[in-house]
C-alpha cells in the first residue's frame, strides 16, 4: 500500500539536501544564531522576489499579524473586519490586542472574503480590514482597497498561504500577493509553499515610515539599544532558519509550478462527477495552491475520508468550523446562519495532498482512490 501524505517535506528535502545542509553548517560554524549575515541576505533575496521595499523578518506569521496592528496604532475596542473562513490567527491576534473582530461571509466562488459583506460590516469604528489570500490565491483587492480608500481603512494582507501569487489589477498593473494592502504578513511554517524547518514568519510593506516603526515593535520597542520608547514584542526570525528559506526562495516558483501541474491533474481527473466541485481560480489573480480544497456534494465526507485513509492516502479538512461558531470566539452578534457560505464550505470541503515531489502514479493513485469511493 502506497502512503500518500498532504505534503512530502522529507523528499523536498532530500532534493536539495546538500544546499540546504552547507547553509546550517555555515551558521553554526560562525554561531550568528540571531540576525547577522544570513537573515539579511535572506530578507533583500525575498525584496527583489517581491518587488517591495521593506521585509521585516519575525518569528512566526501570527506574530507578523499582531506586529502589524500594533505598528498601525490600533487602539483597544478599533474594529478590524476579517473573514469567519480561516484559520483562528486572522481573528486571535485581533482579540489578543482587545481589538473587535468583525467577522463577514465569504464568496462561494474562492471561498475568499465577500468585498460586498465587508462595506455591509463598516462601522465608524472601524479601523481596519485583514483579506486573507486562502488556499493560494488572491482576494479581490481592487474592491477592497477601493473600500478602503472610501472609508480611510487600513488593509492588512493575512498572506500566509498565497506567497508567490500573482494578482492582476484592472488597469493590468501586477503586484505579488502580500504587497498590495498597507502590510503584508506571511508565515514560514514548514509545510507552507516557502517553509522553513520550524517557525518563522515576515512582514511586507512599501512605507518606509511604518517599515521603520515595523521593525521598532519586533525588536522589544527599542530605535536604540535599551531604549524603549514603544511597547514591543521580541520576534525575531533565526539565522537557521532563514539560510534555509534563502535556498528553498530559489526554487520557489518549480515548486508553485509542481503544484499548480498537481492541481491541473486533479481538476481533468474529477472532471468526470459533479459531485466534487473543484477549486476555481479568480480571473485576477494566479493561484498557488498551498492546498487543494474541494467541495463535496451528496457524498459522505467522513467516509471518503476513512476510505483514503485504509489505502494511506491523507486528507484534511480547512477548515471544520467557521470563526463565528468558535467557542472563544462567541459573541452576541454572530449566531449560526449568518454566515450560510462559510457554514456551508466547513461541512462540505475536503482537501487532498498537494505538494512539491508527487508522480503520475502517486496521482492515479489517489484519483482513482477518490472516485471509486465516489462512484
Amino acid at each position: 500500500m502506497q502512503h500518500i501524505p498532504m505534503v512530502d517535506l522529507v523528499g523536498q528535502y532530500n532534493k536539495i539536501k546538500p544546499e540546504v545542509d552547507a547553509a546550517i553548517q555555515q551558521v553554526l560554524s560562525t554561531a550568528g544564531f540571531i540576525g547577522g549575515p544570513f537573515v539579511k541576505k535572506f530578507q533583500e533575496d525575498l525584496q527583489k522576489y517581491l518587488d517591495v521595499k521593506h521585509v521585516i523578518p519575525c518569528a512566526n506569521g501570527t506574530d507578523a499579524l499582531q506586529v502589524a496592528m500594533m505598528a498601525l496604532g490600533l487602539k483597544p475596542g478599533d474594529e478590524v473586519i476579517t473573514t469567519s473562513f480561516t484559520f483562528i490567527a486572522s481573528a486571535e491576534v485581533i482579540a489578543l490586542l482587545r481589538l473587535t473582530p468583525v467577522l463577514v461571509d465569504v464568496d462561494m466562488t474562492t471561498y475568499n472574503i465577500d468585498p460586498m459583506a465587508v462595506e455591509r460590516a463598516i462601522t465608524d469604528r472601524t479601523k481596519a480590514i485583514v483579506p486573507v489570500h486562502l488556499f493560494g490565491q488572491c482576494a479581490n483587492m481592487d474592491a477592497i482597497l477601493d473600500i478602503a480608500r472610501r472609508h480611510n481603512l487600513y488593509v492588512i494582507e493575512d498572506n500566509a498561504q498565497a506567497i508567490g501569487a500573482e494578482y492582476t489589477f484592472k488597469d493590468g498593473t501586477v503586484k505579488k500577493s502580500g504587497t498590495i494592502g498597507n502590510i503584508g504578513c506571511t508565515s514560514f511554517f514548514p509545510s507552507k509553499n516557502l517553509g522553513c524547518y520550524g517557525d518563522g514568519g515576515a512582514i511586507f510593506t512599501d512605507d518606509d515610515a511604518l517599515a521603520e516603526q515595523l521593525r521598532v515593535v519586533v525588536n522589544h520597542g527599542m530605535k536604540v539599544r535599551y531604549y524603549h520608547d514603544y511597547v514591543g514584542v521580541n520576534s525575531r526570525l533565526d539565522a537557521i532558519q532563514a539560510a534555509v528559506l534563502d535556498i528553498k526562495l530559489a526554487h520557489l516558483d518549480e515548486y508553485i509550478k509542481a503544484r499548480q501541474k498537481v492541481a491541473a491533474y486533479y481538476e481533468k481527473a474529477f472532471a468526470c462527477t459533479d459531485r466534487i466541485v473543484t477549486p476555481k481560480t479568480a480571473d485576477f489573480t494566479t493561484h498557488v495552491f498551498h492546498q487543494y480544497t474541494v467541495v463535496l456534494k451528496d457524498v459522505d465526507r467522513d467516509g471518503l475520508m476513512q476510505h483514503l485513509q485504509s489505502k494511506g492516502i491523507a486528507s484534511a479538512i480547512y477548515y471544520p468550523v467557521p470563526l463565528h461558531i468558535q467557542k472563544a470566539y462567541r459573541d452576541p452578534r454572530y449566531k449560526e446562519g449568518d454566515f450560510p457560505n462559510c457554514e456551508y464550505l466547513c461541512k462540505h470541503v475536503l482537501a487532498l495532498p498537494i505538494h512539491t515531489e508527487f508522480n503520475e502514479e502517486q496521482l492515479e493513485y489517489v484519483t482513482s482512490s477518490v472516485l471509486e469511493y465516489i462512484r
